[in-house]
């Protein structure tokens, strides 16, 4: 996959999959923007234009400034898991939970639409959960964001097929992220968390970021509109 000449922006990518797919977008020649609230040594390492906001606040009009006028790429990757008894949740869990993972990437792509639209073959990514199809026990208010995010990812997708911007979502399952860090800190919960999988093992950052690259690519250039399970097969087998 060759990624020169091509602008992409992604959002969340200071640490976890955002910057799994930053590396290795790096790694194949891909002019990148990147925008978190932060600024992480390891992303600091990659030399990328970095924009400092937060997808949940309104984004000042410098900070889109610092983005070019053509972007080929959009990749969408905050998310969030409270897992808790649905009873236990608190109702502003929900609104900040949708907020992070709807809300968030409609504001940006909003406000970069236009710019895709001039790339004249486009591709955004998008993040869901395997939770959001498959139902799993104190995974209400993530699965509930993440549904959203599956059924704005196949509205995008018809809406601007026209343009040739293509529109597509990755589900994961369990992957080893600092957001996943208090599931996965002990080897028993290590363990644990392989044997649910049909693969016996967790998701990698880098099974994500090659998905996401991907669907960035030409090669993707017939899909849009869809839901890519990589959840190591437990999204559909026993």
């Amino acid at each position: 996959m060759d990624f020169a000449q091509k602008n992409i922006l992604l959002v969340g990518a200071s640490s976890g999959i955002g910057l799994a797919t930053t590396r290795l977008l790096h790694g194949l020649g891909a002019k990148l923007f990147t925008m978190s609230r932060h600024l992480s040594p390891e992303l600091a390492e990659l030399g990328t234009t970095h924009i400092a906001a937060d997808a949940t606040q309104p984004l000042a009009a410098e900070a889109l400034a610092q983005l070019p006028d053509v972007l080929h790429g959009v990749v969408y990757c905050p998310g969030s898991i409270k897992l808790r008894p649905f009873e236990r949740i608190p109702l502003d869990d929900f609104r900040s939970d949708f907020e992070l993972n709807v809300l968030g990437a409609v504001q940006i792509l909003q406000a970069t639409m236009k710019r895709l639209k001039k790339a004249e073959g486009a591709s955004v990514v998008l993040f869901s959960t395997v939770a959001a199809t498959t139902g799993m026990s104190f995974h209400t208010s993530i699965a509930t964001a993440k549904a959203a995010v599956e059924g704005l990812t196949r509205a995008l997708a018809a809406e601007y097929a026209a343009s040739n911007i293509r529109v597509n979502a990755i589900a994961p399952s369990l992957t080893d992220t600092p957001l996943a860090a208090s599931l996965l800190n002990t080897p028993e919960k290590m363990e644990a968390g392989a044997k649910r999988h049909p693969l016996q093992r967790i998701g990698q950052p880098k099974d994500l970021a090659y998905m996401a690259s991907f669907l960035l690519s030409d090669h993707s250039g017939f899909i849009t509109g869809q839901v890519m399970p990589v959840s190591g097969g437990l999204s559909n087998l026993k």
